[in-house]
């Protein structure tokens, strides 16, 4: 849909609009004057040189409008600038922009910690450390699991996103390009079978249930604990409740219920990194309360503070014992960000939670409708606005990545041969429709 509305037409209101070659010639200029400055460990999925966003729209610095189903990588959970965000960014950074919350109280970081407290599972009042990112996350809740346990090591799975510091990165299992030439990583890490649904034994007629409970039983208390390290000398187990970066994978039920309860039958803790399924991207608070499963830790960040720098670690009363000294940071729990924090968190309470659930289930709906029976696609999987969808190899999704984006559709890639939309929360059903038009008209193009 190249349909471009007249300039009094707010970003937001547009539908995608290319009207140049893509990059267009201010793009190539500007990306080709700064590349010598830049670390080449950058990435950069596509040619993208951003003017402006507004909602679920980008504009870029030629004029080209693309929806967003990406959300700078699930981040601006509330839309582009939105209005209330900007708001409580604006009448905080008039008052106090800094002021270190490791050494000095301020309003807003009290608040945020209670206000998580709130939504989180279980009964508990828990209790939180306010971080600058996800991988600073990570990495306390490590921390706090050795220091409350007094144990070395941890267990992670296959597929695993945890950050890029040198501790998250030792969980991340994802790529190995994330970690070659980085070693010696963190020791005590051991990586097992995140169970995928569709890799069950399909032949013996295995149910995902079943197959949940024996990515625990075999692949963690017979293979693990008998050859490779005693449960004693475990201090956590750290998980995705949806897989991420490993492929927008939803896990059945009973592996995070097994999970549970290994970890209280050896004094494990169970650490949940939602880092980027939690801040209503499932469509709850928490993606654990799909599961009905309370971990002992929670990772959070991305979506907290629409994209602000903030990440939160999570603890059980219990389990937070660490004295003061352990743990800081000089500028984690900035107040801006705090006040970006607040400000989602009415809107993920009054609306967006909600959405997320309805418009997620409808975007899944038209997909599979859409594309489930082309011969390109195997599933399309997941839970709210985290959708991913299964190609039948990563030549291809790599293919549909960009000609989406050619066409004015931002989405990412995920897993060994998967996409993933994780639009902002706030995406309508119209928005929803353009997204399954473009996409679903690519897949037709490459299946022909």
């Amino acid at each position: 849909m190249n349909t471009k509305l007249d300039d009094a037409t707010p970003l937001a209101d547009q539908d995608p609009s290319i009207t140049t070659a893509l990059p267009g010639p201010r793009a190539a200029e500007m990306i080709a004057s700064r590349r010598e400055f830049l670390s080449p460990s950058l990435i950069h999925v596509f040619p993208l040189m951003v003017q402006r966003a507004s909602g679920c729209m980008v504009e870029d610095v030629d004029g080209n409008v693309f929806l967003d189903c990406e959300a700078g990588i699930a981040t601006a959970s509330t839309g582009h600038c939105h209005p209330k965000v900007v708001e409580a960014v604006k009448a905080q950074s008039e008052v106090l922009i800094h002021m270190c919350g490791t050494d000095f109280h301020y309003p807003g970081y009290g608040e945020l910690c209670r206000r998580l407290a709130q939504y989180a599972p279980g009964p508990d009042d828990w209790r939180t450390y306010l971080s600058n990112s996800g991988t600073e996350s990570v990495e306390a809740a490590i921390k706090l699991a050795r220091h409350h346990t007094g144990r070395s090591d941890i267990i992670a799975f296959r597929g695993a996103f945890h950050g890029r510091s040198l501790g998250s990165l030792s969980l991340t299992a994802s790529k190995t390009k994330y970690r070659r030439r980085f070693g010696p990583l963190l020791p005590g890490v051991h990586h097992v079978t995140y169970a995928n649904p569709s890799q069950r034994n399909h032949a013996a007629q295995q149910t995902p249930e079943a197959y949940g409970i024996a990515c625990v039983e075999e692949g963690i208390e017979r293979d693990l604990f008998q050859y490779t390290v005693p449960p004693d000398q475990v201090a956590a187990i750290v998980v995705e409740p949806v897989q991420g970066e490993g492929g927008y994978i939803v896990p059945p039920r009973s592996f995070l219920e097994r999970l549970r309860r290994l970890c209280d039958e050896h004094g494990i803790l169970l650490v949940f990194d939602e880092v980027q399924a939690g801040m209503g991207r499932t469509g709850t608070f928490f993606a654990a309360e799909h599961f009905g499963v309370m971990p002992d830790i929670i990772t959070l960040a991305k979506g907290l503070a629409t994209g602000f720098p903030l990440g939160a670690m999570m603890a059980r009363p219990d389990v937070m014992t660490w004295p003061g000294g352990t743990h800081g940071s000089t500028c984690a729990g900035n107040p801006v960000c705090i006040a970006a924090a607040l400000a989602t968190l009415d809107l993920l309470e009054s609306e967006l939670c909600q959405n997320s659930r309805e418009v997620g289930t409808y975007l899944q709906d038209k997909l599979r409708q859409e594309v489930g029976g082309l011969s390109t696609v195997v599933e399309v999987r997941g839970l709210g606005l985290m959708i991913g969808i299964e190609m039948t190899s990563p030549e291809l999704a790599e293919e549909i990545l960009q000609r989406c984006y050619r066409r004015g559709l931002l989405i990412l890639d995920c897993g060994e041969q998967a996409l993933r939309m994780a639009p902002p929360l706030i995406l309508t059903r119209h928005q929803a429709d353009i997204a399954v038009d473009i996409f679903a008209a690519v897949c037709r193009e490459c299946s022909a």
